[in-house]
């Protein structure tokens, strides 16, 4: 319905007050509901104010410690104090402005003291001081701050760009230093595994021409054994020749299309036999010198 009053009565609605006046001076508050008024007496309604939170949004713009420019967006929800309207009535003529004057004072005195990146940290200390500031103010003209909020805070367009750029290249810097970090670690690892492989290929050898000399030692021993009269000079002799023609026999088989030319004949035979002989007799010399 809204309020609604004449020179005689008055309806003033939930959530605002009346002032009334009598001869031109203030009579008395008015609580919501249907009042009368004696007009030959002096009395009248000179005014209703809402009792409701009210939104002022401010916008300011200043300068940073480190010479940047802002713009800075406050938003102030302040009400009247039912039990004072009688002051917020007669003492302000416009609220809005007294308090967006003294938000542009503290803001103005707070953040030229900040960086820029201060200043985003500490934008709740900026907002409690204009609280601070407005409470101790505006509580003696009838009003009361509920609650200021730092909504936004703007740098320049220039400044915004330079930041981005700056972030972008110190988290490409970190991508760098972790990718090294990684290509690192994979390169030692994989030199780690083929130098394990080559260890346990090493083993794997040394074992295999192991179980060859334990097996040629074997074979000669049962060879004299079994036939009387034979040397042990002899059956290597025989040995070596089956080993010769096996090793013939498997490059013929082998699938792959490679031609390998070696001398063939008893003699060459005898000499190649003779050839690893000495080259067993050499090994076995350089053994037993180094352990002397």
């Amino acid at each position: 319905m809204g309020n609604a009053y004449c020179i005689f009565c008055g309806c003033i609605e939930q959530a605002s007050v009346g002032v009334v006046e009598k001869w031109g001076r203030f009579d008395r508050l008015a609580d919501p509901g249907l009042h009368f008024f004696n007009p030959l007496a002096g009395e009248r309604l000179s005014g209703i104010l809402s009792t409701r939170i009210c939104s002022l949004d401010v916008k300011i713009e200043t300068k940073t410690k480190d010479n940047v420019f802002v713009q800075m967006l406050c938003s102030i929800q302040y009400r009247v104090i039912r039990e004072n309207a009688d002051d917020a009535f007669y003492e302000l003529q416009n609220p809005r402005e007294q308090i967006q004057a003294y938000v542009f004072d503290v803001v103005r005195a707070h953040v030229p003291k900040l960086n820029l990146d201060e200043l985003f940290e500490q934008k709740d200390e900026v907002a409690k001081a204009v609280l601070e500031e407005l409470e101790k103010v505006m509580g003696a003209y009838g009003y009361n701050i509920e609650h200021i909020l730092m909504v936004d805070i703007i740098p320049d367009s220039s400044v915004r760009k330079a930041m981005n750029e700056i972030n972008a290249a110190q988290r490409m810097q970190l991508a760098s230093v972790y990718k090294g970090e990684a290509e690192k670690i994979l390169q030692v690892k994989k030199a780690e595994a083929e130098a394990e492989a080559k260890y346990l290929g090493g083993v794997g050898v040394a074992r295999q021409r192991q179980a060859i000399t334990d097996g040629l030692r074997e074979n000669i021993l049962n060879f004299s054994h079994k036939v009387e009269g034979t040397s042990a000079k002899e059956v290597m002799d025989l040995i070596m020749i089956t080993q010769y023609f096996d090793t013939i026999k498997e490059l013929g088989n082998s699938s792959k299309n490679t031609t390998v030319f070696l001398p063939h004949g008893p003699g060459h035979v005898r000499d190649i036999g003779q050839q690893i002989r000495n080259g067993m007799m050499e090994a076995a010399s350089a053994q037993h010198v180094n352990t002397e």
